[in-house]
């Protein structure tokens, strides 16, 4: 498997970006990579909820793998502190208080 040599939230700004100001998604820059270098930290506080919504993952994601892993993995992603691999799993809040969260 391949590991990215940036972080996550890092490379989430940076699709959130080019999503917003490409002409070949939403935005009316023909050429944006130059705007998306210079502009994808206005896109970081996007990323970091994108990446908090997916601390809880859904009934689909639990049974494709070990939850505590991706709740570890998702903390470190936001620079949340993660003992180690043995490590108790991230709390998740409980339903309905945490205002980044969408769903029911």
């Amino acid at each position: 498997m391949d590991i990215a040599t940036t972080g996550a939230v890092e490379r989430i700004a940076r699709v959130l970006a080019g999503q917003r100001l490409s002409a070949n998604a939403d935005g009316d820059d023909a050429h944006a990579a130059g705007a998306v270098v210079d502009r994808w930290h206005e896109f970081e506080g996007d990323a970091i909820a994108v990446l908090k919504t997916l601390r809880e993952p859904d009934a689909e994601m639990e049974l494709a793998g070990d939850i505590a892993v991706w709740q570890r993995m998702i903390a470190a992603a936001l620079g949340e502190p993660v003992d180690d691999l043995r490590a108790s799993p991230v709390e998740a809040p409980e339903p309905r208080t945490d205002p980044l969260h969408e769903g029911p």
